[in-house]
C-alpha cells in the first residue's frame, strides 16, 4: 500500500490557529499612514523617494568601495553627504530657498 500525500504541507505543519485565515501573514502590522504622491515613493520608507542621477563612474566606484569598507548602505552615505553639503551651503549662503512652483 502506498503513502497518502493528501495532507500536503498542512499535514506537516499542523493545524492553522483558530481565527487565522490561511495565507494571512502574521507579525507587526504596518502603521504607516503615508500617502504615495509619486511612483518614485512606492516601496520606500517614510520620507524617502527613489531618484536617478548620472554620475562620474570613477567617483561612484570609489563611493561604493567606501560604503563596502565602512559597512554602510549607499543610501545612508548619500543622505549624509547631501546633508553635509547643504549644511555647508546654508552656513555660507543662508537657508535654501525652495524652487518656485509653476502655475
Amino acid at each position: 500500500m502506498g503513502k497518502n500525500f493528501m495532507g500536503g504541507l498542512d499535514s506537516l505543519l499542523g493545524e492553522q490557529p483558530q481565527g487565522q485565515p490561511k495565507g494571512k501573514k502574521t507579525g507587526r502590522p504596518k502603521t504607516s499612514t503615508r500617502i504615495i504622491e509619486k511612483s518614485s515613493q512606492e516601496g520606500t520608507k517614510e520620507n524617502e523617494t527613489r531618484a536617478t542621477f548620472i554620475v562620474n563612474e570613477e567617483l561612484l566606484e570609489k563611493f561604493k568601495a567606501i560604503a563596502y569598507w565602512e559597512r554602510s548602505l549607499i543610501k545612508d552615505m548619500i543622505n549624509t553627504a547631501l546633508g553635509n553639503y547643504i549644511a555647508t551651503y546654508e552656513k555660507k549662503s543662508g537657508p535654501v530657498k525652495p524652487i518656485p512652483k509653476k502655475g
